[in-house]
């Protein structure tokens, strides 16, 4: 069996912490490994129109532009994009608005967000947790066919893997909203492909869509809280009609535009192949070292790692300087598995030594 299916699991004091992130390991003074965001200057054609927007800030914002650029980039009408305050707002939008799901399950391990959104807003959800000795792979079967609302990443946070789209495609249903969260999908590269690899956000063709985007890891952007959602215009005009006024500022909204075009899909590409390339690098590193096994086919801006007793590991490498992510917060992992972010080669390298010598000890 490739998966298990729980239902809301008592509340017995060792499930997994749904609200702790990356940004809690990454204390000041410590190499942040923990946190998947990308740090490098913002080049001028970003940091142009977000500063230039300072001076509107007398005005309220208006999405329009911003709208029409992203719904230009994946070639959907205006009417089928919702920009939104990162997408952590995308997940509390769709758990608030779809309050007569009856049957929603979350397919982990993933992102904590969704499922916690649903939880807040009180939802009973479901678990699929995919099996680790598969890859974490999706198999679309294991999802209940009855379930109304399933919410899976793609590639997935923590495990780094890129499900087919053709898996995900057949999640799709009548009477069914399947959410695909891409919050990563412009790190993802693939021989031949020209664009993302297994993106969704073109498709118009399969009924409950909802795409979640995020603008914040690539470009940097987490602090300014830039995202949108892609899908029926009904069901975004349903969701926005819980989103409060004026949800996304000025300079969040001159960043949207600034990231829907040409120049930045092609700098995100790049960006993409340097990524790969570095990941490839950091898992070699990963590889050879004793006891350590990295997580499938990683495919994003991290690598998750199994070695028991990493949570041990994880304080030992705290205690040298550098910070990754536990992971016995997500649902389906536990404390024998961690998360690392791909940096550049300097730095996985300086990294996996001190790790080699904390194995070694």
């Amino acid at each position: 069996m490739r998966g298990q299916l729980i239902g809301t699991p008592p509340d017995t004091g060792t499930e997994p912490d749904l609200g702790h992130h990356g940004d809690a390991e990454a204390t000041p003074g410590l190499v942040d490994l923990a946190v998947n965001v990308r740090r490098a200057p913002m080049p001028d054609w970003l940091a142009d129109p977000v500063i230039a927007a300072l001076g509107d800030l007398a005005a309220y914002p208006d999405p329009a532009p911003a709208r029409a650029a992203v719904s230009a980039r994946h070639g959907r009408p205006p009417e089928e994009v919702l920009l939104t305050a990162g997408a952590a707002e995308a997940f509390v939008l769709i758990a608030r608005a779809l309050r007569d799901v009856r049957r929603p399950v979350v397919v982990h391990p993933q992102f904590t967000e969704p499922e916690a959104a649903l939880r807040a807003a009180g939802h009973a959800v479901e678990r699929v947790l995919l099996d680790p000795a598969d890859g974490f792979r999706l198999d679309p079967a294991r999802v209940p066919a009855d379930a109304d609302l399933v919410m899976v990443g793609n590639p997935t946070n923590p495990t780094s893997v890129l499900h087919p789209a053709e898996a995900l495609a057949a999640l799709a249903r009548p009477g069914r909203v399947l959410v695909v969260d891409e919050a990563f999908a412009d790190t993802t590269l693939a021989p031949g492909v020209d664009g993302e690899p297994e993106s969704l956000a073109a498709r118009r063709d399969l009924p409950g869509l909802l795409v979640v985007r995020s603008l914040t890891k690539t470009w940097g952007l987490a602090g300014l809280r830039i995202g949108y959602l892609l899908g029926e215009a009904g069901m975004l005009a349903r969701l926005a009609a819980a989103q409060p006024l004026w949800a996304v500022s000025t300079p969040a909204l001159a960043a949207a535009t600034a990231c829907a075009s040409p120049t930045a899909v092609a700098a995100e590409r790049a960006i993409a192949a340097r990524l790969a390339a570095d990941r490839d690098h950091l898992v070699a590193r990963l590889s050879g070292l004793p006891g350590v096994r990295v997580a499938g086919h990683p495919a994003s801006a991290f690598v998750l790692i199994h070695r028991p007793g990493a949570d041990r590991v994880r304080e030992r490498l705290r205690e040298r300087g550098w910070a990754v992510r536990r992971g016995d917060s997500f649902p389906g992992l536990g404390p024998d598995w961690l998360r690392i972010a791909v940096r550049d080669p300097a730095t996985s390298d300086a990294f996996t030594e001190v790790l080699a010598e904390i194995l070694e000890a």
